[in-house]
């Protein structure tokens, strides 16, 4: 006699009872190869199943469900189109009926079983269900009348639909459940009044009600969460106990001789954010610093000062930005506050001739502060004594570069302080679930002297209208951009619409509205001296209105600049309409952006609500939080290299307080257990590197 198979987590779905042989190959294709994946496999959502009745027994006006053969079909093309079919159930007929959607003739066919759900009207001498909703009923599957029930509603495919996921899930479920450990603490649970894990998934397969699957879907939320927060404090507290960094002089007399640089006073908002950095920066502990600031708040003049504090010590600062561009106008920007100093500045990228001179000046300690690009992060690019690291633009760098310029140091013992700083504003709850291991510093408001910028969003029949009003702008002495999104309009992927490209856009307006207007193109595709040869022509006013993709998105500084058109507006996210209508009024004239819509004039009703929240505040904090409302975590910026790609079940614009509680939570268990290696802790940190470990850069800490 063979000895019973033993069931684990781990065991093959073909393996085990009760999973249909028809269903195996499409729970593969959906990567659920084994019981565990399987069981972790979550619905969508829930949705309530009414009791079947007999046809004879419904009632019009009533939602209802009931079950049967198709035992007639047919397509009507005459209005209003509809796929029509008569359900037969013990010589009683309901008749169905799904408007517009005559692809139904591919899915229901006569001798199908389907039950049915939805509003009974009377049609005749019978009864009507109008867009039913079905299930296609196996011969051997459900013999009895469903009850009244919540039912999970799983993601499907053209394989296999949800009601066959479900059934494989309810056959195996009571096999799963006895082998769940649960990782967090009873005390835990309890304090927060959380299921245990094993009932949670329970909850949310198997729910007697609307409440049971909420109380289910909230633990798994709450886990996912927790896991992510205890990463992250688990990051931050490695840094904090583990790590040194150079301690940096701040005398009365190196605060005068910097701020003596600058052509401007600092504002209160700007001193502010001074103080909190120069004190982190006078420690041995490493800094670890998140510098917001809206477009425009000043946020490089802050920069430089912590970068100046590290020269006046002895040491180097680097400046990592994400576009060659930026780069190039950081240094334009440093250099001219630090004309006729001593200090040695030095730009790396990767399209520069002169880089293996540069790294040789950067390994002696010649140059004292070092801007670049991704080339910074070299192997052969060495410094002799890194102090601090300026990320410009953090959301477009991932967690592995901060920790690979963080290494650029010749001595083990010894990590640079770190300040990422964003002109992207950040929502509270994606800034403490992003970027928990820093401390946030926010400037707030612009530096005195620049102008407003008002925005308006105009139909595509318009358009003519809005070169008009930038020539006369242009006209007056001013300059302009106009950004589209693509360099060729063939890059367009919408076939519903013509994408303008840059280079068409040159020859349109160089011929038509812009005729003897000195314009110039600026794209990615440009060569890197082409490119700043054509900046610098722009500064100087040379050039009145230049024509480019998003590459002009950040760092981009020409006072005169007033006008701002972004053709097919629609097409870009919040966050980088928000930077480019930056790039205007950052002199003492007011600015204008005009946004122009691909979709039809309408009424107010039906306008992007996206492009309206940006008319109607310029404040990136509103933006970001109004957009948070509208689209959720995937919204202003991207979250991907943060650790929210591998939330599967938490919902941060939902799940806010669940958030806050986690980060408590993580908090206080961090500071009891730092590295999470007391007795009984090792499933947890187990789950927790398994999920959010590569994500959060964690393999190093572990």
């Amino acid at each position: 006699m063979r000895p019973a198979r033993v069931i684990t987590l781990s065991t093959r779905i073909e393996d085990l009872p009760g999973v249909p042989a028809r269903s195996i190959a499409g729970l593969r294709e959906l990567g659920l190869t084994n019981l565990g994946k399987l069981i972790a496999y979550l619905p969508l959502r829930h949705e309530r199943l009414e009791a079947e009745a007999p046809v004879e027994d419904l009632e019009a006006g009533h939602i209802v469900s009931a079950r049967g053969e198709i035992t007639a079909t047919r397509v009507v093309l005459r209005r209003p189109k509809r796929f029509e079919a008569a359900l037969m159930e013990n010589g009683q007929r309901l008749d169905l009926v799904w408007f517009n959607a005559l692809y139904m003739r591919d899915k229901i066919k006569p001798g199908m079983r389907l039950r049915v759900q939805g509003k009974a009207t009377r049609y005749g001498p019978g009864l009507q269900i109008a867009n039913p909703k079905f299930d296609i009923l196996q011969d051997d599957s459900e013999p009895e009348r469903a009850k009244s029930r919540i039912r999970p509603v799983y993601s499907a495919s053209e394989r296999i639909k949800s009601p066959a996921i479900e059934a494989a899930i309810s056959a195996t479920l009571d096999l799963a459940l006895p082998l769940l450990k649960d990782h967090l603490p009873a005390p835990l649970l309890t304090k927060r009044e959380m299921p245990a894990l094993a009932r949670a998934y329970e909850l949310v397969h198997r729910p007697a009600n609307e409440g049971d699957a909420t109380e289910g879907r909230r633990r798994l939320a709450y886990d996912e969460l927790l896991l992510l927060q205890l990463g992250v404090q688990m990051k931050r507290e490695h840094l904090r106990r583990r790590m040194r960094a150079p301690a940096l002089q701040l005398t009365d007399a190196i605060d005068r001789r910097i701020r003596a640089r600058f052509p401007f006073a600092f504002t209160p908002e700007q001193n502010h954010a001074v103080s909190e950095i120069a004190r982190d920066l006078t420690l041995a502990t490493p800094t670890n610093r998140l510098l917001q600031g809206d477009v425009g708040s000043g946020k490089t003049a802050v920069a430089l000062y912590a970068m100046l504090m590290a020269v006046a010590s002895g040491h180097q600062a680097a400046l990592m930005a994400p576009t060659e561009l930026l780069a190039e106008q950081h240094l334009a920007t440093i250099e001219s506050v630090l004309k006729d100093s001593k200090v040695d500045v030095r730009l790396l990228t990767g399209s520069k001739n002169d880089g293996e001179q540069v790294r040789k000046d950067i390994a002696s300690g010649k140059a004292g502060i070092i801007i670049g690009t991704h080339a910074l992060l070299q192997e052969h690019v060495k410094f002799k004594s890194l102090a601090l690291a300026i990320i410009d633009e953090q959301h477009r760098f991932g967690v592995h570069q901060r920790a690979a310029l963080r290494a650029k140091t010749n001595d083990p013992n010894l990590t640079p302080h770190v300040v990422v700083m964003t002109a992207t504003p950040i929502p509270r709850t994606l800034a403490l679930t992003m970027f928990g291991d820093l401390d946030v510093t926010v400037i707030g408001g612009l530096p005195p002297g620049r102008a407003a910028i008002k925005t308006r969003l105009v139909p595509r029949s318009k358009r003519a209208d809005v070169y008009t009003f930038a020539r006369e702008r242009i006209n007056k002495g001013e300059q302009a951009f106009v950004v589209v999104p693509a360099i060729d309009s063939r890059e367009a992927t919408d076939s519903a619409a013509t994408v303008t490209g840059v280079r068409e856009l040159v020859k349109e307006l160089e011929s038509g509205a812009f005729r003897s207007v000195p314009i110039a193109a600026l794209h990615g595709r440009m060569k890197s001296d082409a490119r700043a040869t054509t900046m610098a022509k722009f500064r100087a006013g040379e050039i009145r209105c230049l024509i480019a993709t998003t590459i002009v998105e950040v760092g981009v500084d020409v006072p005169d600049a007033t006008v701002m058109v972004i053709e097919h507006a629609d097409r870009f996210g919040l966050a980088q309409l928000h930077q480019l209508r930056g790039r205007v009024g950052r002199g003492n004239k007011p600015g204008v952006c005009v946004l122009i819509a691909d979709e039809p004039e309408s009424s107010a009703g039906d306008v992007n609500p996206r492009l309206q929240l940006l008319v109607e505040t310029t404040d990136g904090f509103r933006l970001a939080e109004g957009d948070w409302q509208i689209r959720g975590s995937g919204g202003f910026f991207d979250a991907r290299q943060s650790g929210l790609s591998s939330l599967r079940v938490a919902d941060l614009s939902r799940d806010r307080n669940l958030l806050e509680l986690a980060r408590h939570d993580a908090r206080e268990w961090i500071e009891r257990s730092p590295s999470l290696a007391a007795p009984g802790e090792e499933l947890v940190l187990r789950r927790m590197m398994k999920t959010f470990g590569t994500e959060l850069g964690l393999v190093a800490v572990g």
